[in-house]
C-alpha cells in the first residue's frame, strides 16, 4: 500500500493542465487536491479520481474498480473509481476526468454544507454521546 515517488511525480505531470493540483500523504497513499478539494487518491500505484451519477458512466462502461478501503477497515467501496490506463497517459483526457471529478468533489461539499449540523455528525460521535450520557448503575447501587 505505497505510492512510488516517480509514479506521483508522473501523475501530477500529467495533471499540470488543471493547475493548483497539490499532494499530500494519507494512510499508505497519496489523495490529490484542487485547492482544498479532494478529488482523487493514488493507492499501491493506481489512480483513483471521486465519482458519482454525473461522471461514473465512463468508469463503469470500462468495467474500471472502485476503489476498497484495507481489509482492516471495512467500510465497503467508496466513491472513486479507478482512472483507466489510457486515460492517465493522455494528459488532456486525464485533465478533463479530473475536472469531472472535481466538480464532484465541489458539489458533494456543497451538499454536506446545506445539511444540519446533527445530520452531519458522524454516527460514531452520537454513540460516544449516548454512552456518556448514561447513568452510572454502580454509583447508584452504592448510594441505598
Amino acid at each position: 500500500m505505497s505510492v512510488q515517488p516517480q509514479y506521483l511525480e508522473y501523475i501530477l505531470e500529467q495533471l499540470g493542465g488543471l493547475g493548483g493540483v497539490t499532494s499530500r500523504r494519507m494512510f499508505g497513499g497519496v489523495g490529490l487536491y484542487s485547492g482544498e478539494l479532494f478529488f482523487g487518491l493514488i493507492d499501491d500505484d493506481t489512480l483513483f479520481f471521486k465519482t458519482d451519477a454525473s461522471n461514473s458512466a465512463g468508469y463503469t462502461a470500462r468495467n474500471m474498480p472502485r476503489f476498497m478501503p484495507p481489509t482492516d477497515r471495512p467500510m465497503g467501496p467508496m466513491g472513486y473509481h479507478q482512472v483507466p490506463a489510457d486515460i492517465i497517459e493522455d494528459a488532456e483526457a486525464l485533465v478533463s476526468w479530473a475536472r469531472q471529478s472535481v466538480a464532484v468533489a465541489l458539489a458533494s461539499r456543497a451538499a454536506k454544507a446545506r445539511l444540519p449540523a446533527v445530520a452531519r455528525r458522524k454516527p460514531r460521535v452520537a454513540a460516544k454521546k449516548a454512552r456518556a450520557k448514561k447513568p452510572n448503575l454502580k454509583k447508584s447501587a452504592r448510594r441505598r
